[in-house]
């Protein structure tokens, strides 16, 4: 805790450009933001968004008719294995803003919320790419991770050997939710935001998910 407060104090004094002082400031109450990007690839070292979507959820209502969502022009090639997962082309993206044109409204549509995805980590890191370059920082926000809410709802209390499957589809399955056209940006944020919701009722209500009750301890996950 005091490192990421250290943290925070640095960034904030690094901040390239004071306009964008928000990003320090606590959000809105209640408010959370369920973000999702495509990419180029899987490398966040050298791979790009190719497409953002962002949905804001006030309490337990999630404003999807509120949401940010832009095709971005990428600096790399699409890799063809990318291709194949969210079907956005060369010929797709071709005339889109870059990122460095998108960002700022982005990053003001996110404020200083609190940012909920799946697998957070990967989409932070390459949204980090250009919130890097354009103000010096990377984003403080806090993140919450859907996935860890629902392990701990199902595999919590699970014993040794017990068989983990933290995959999208079954996160939905397993909480009635509908699935979508996934890994486009703006069904994947919403699908996000739908599992919060759900996770977050489940949690209040101290409501556990059912596990099967068979063996072999495997980890299923990815984007």
């Amino acid at each position: 805790m005091a490192l990421r407060w250290l943290t925070r104090l640095m960034d904030r004094a690094t901040l390239s450009d004071r306009s964008f002082n928000f990003l320090f400031e606590p959000g809105p109450p209640d408010e959370v933001v369920s973000i999702d990007c495509e990419t180029t690839g899987l490398d966040p070292r050298r791979d790009e968004i190719i497409s953002v979507a962002a949905i804001r959820i006030r309490d337990d209502r999630i404003l999807a008719s509120e949401a940010f969502q832009s095709v971005v022009r990428p600096r790399v090639a699409i890799a063809a294995e990318a291709i194949k997962v969210h079907g956005l082309r060369e010929m797709d993206v071709m005339h889109a803003r870059p990122m460095r044109e998108i960002l700022p409204d982005l990053l003001r549509f996110i404020g200083g919320r609190p940012i909920v995805g799946y697998y957070i980590d990967f989409d932070i890191a390459m949204l980090n790419n250009h919130v890097s370059e354009l103000l010096a920082i990377h984003l403080p926000n806090p993140r919450i991770e859907v996935s860890s809410i629902y392990y701990e709802r199902k595999y919590g209390d699970a014993p040794p050997g017990t068989q983990i499957d933290l995959t999208f589809a079954n996160i939905l399955r397993d909480l009635k939710l509908p699935l979508f056209n996934q890994h486009d940006a703006y069904s994947d944020a919403l699908m996000t935001a739908m599992i919060y919701v759900s996770l977050k009722d489940y949690v209040a209500r101290d409501i556990r998910i059912a596990r099967p009750r068979h063996k072999g301890a495997t980890d299923h996950h990815g984007k």
